[in-house]
């Protein structure tokens, strides 16, 4: 059977539709429910549902990136929003990152089934051989399914990685780490590294020394600033620590590059 996990911090939705609908109608059970955002990704993690019906404006919780990071994650689970949020801009951007259903509340019952309809229908065409899935295929119509390996490249994958180095970018100074990155774009650690490698070619640790880097040559310019200040301010405890990364990624010490800086600010920018 599919299963199915219901995401809603109103409670009277989410035991109507685990009472009211006849889910066994569609091979399906209710494995889990949860009232917001956060205990919501703990459910999945641990039922890992094929169906997960959730809300998008709920507290700890930031629907887009949530949905992006079930459908990267997760490419095969569906995915059915109900939600009162009426922003169109909204609904067009949870579709093109993969979501199958957008379902404004209150919802008629027929609208519901016909969701669940066709996100079983996806599921069925998911397990059928191909002979069988083409057959299928030509009854519930395009299915925008796409493999794992497909969906590092997609769309829900791309906002992943942008909302992910931007927050690397505006919390480098703090002592950040991948796990805290990952929580944020609603993705496994071993996920997050992957994609950033894939898109980048980076590693995490990479990405985050060259944010801290493009900060510290914006500190240099300061030179009442002492280079064990620049270090601290972007997030280094250690100054050697510091001194090796900026080296390593720049070529010269951040001595040398203050003086050569400053050197070429005092020449009208020559040499």
């Amino acid at each position: 059977m599919y299963k199915v996990a219901i995401i809603d911090d109103e409670p009277l939705i989410v035991e109507g539709l685990s009472r009211t609908i006849a889910w066994e109608k569609w091979n399906c059970q209710v494995a889990g429910t949860a009232g917001d955002g956060k205990k919501g990704m703990e459910l999945i993690r641990e039922k890992r549902p094929n169906i997960v019906i959730t809300d998008i404006c709920m507290p700890k919780m930031d629907g887009l990136k949530m949905i992006a990071g079930l459908k990267s994650e997760f490419p095969e689970m569906q995915l059915i929003i109900l939600t009162g949020y009426r922003e169109f801009e909204y609904a067009r951007r949870a579709i093109e990152l993969g979501v199958t259903r957008f379902l404004l509340k209150p919802s008629k019952m027929n609208e519901l089934e016909e969701a669940i309809a066709a996100v079983t229908a996806r599921l069925d065409l998911m397990g059928l051989p191909i002979a069988a899935s083409e057959a299928v295929y030509e009854q519930v119509g395009e299915t925008g399914m796409t493999s794992g390996a497909e969906d590092e490249n997609g769309e829900a994958s791309s906002f992943i990685v942008k909302n992910a180095l931007e927050y690397i970018r505006e919390n480098s100074r703090e002592k950040l780490r991948l796990s805290d990155v990952a929580d944020q774009v609603y993705v496994s650690q071993w996920h997050l590294s992957k994609l950033l490698n894939k898109h980048t070619g980076k590693t995490f640790s990479d990405i985050l020394n060259g944010a801290r880097m493009d900060q510290s040559k914006e500190l240099l310019k300061d030179p009442s600033l002492r280079i064990c200040d620049v270090a601290e301010q972007v997030g280094f405890q250690d100054l050697a620590h510091f001194s090796r990364v900026f080296k390593k990624m720049e070529g010269m010490s951040a001595g040398e590059y203050r003086n050569t800086h400053w050197g070429t600010e005092q020449n009208g920018g020559k040499g």
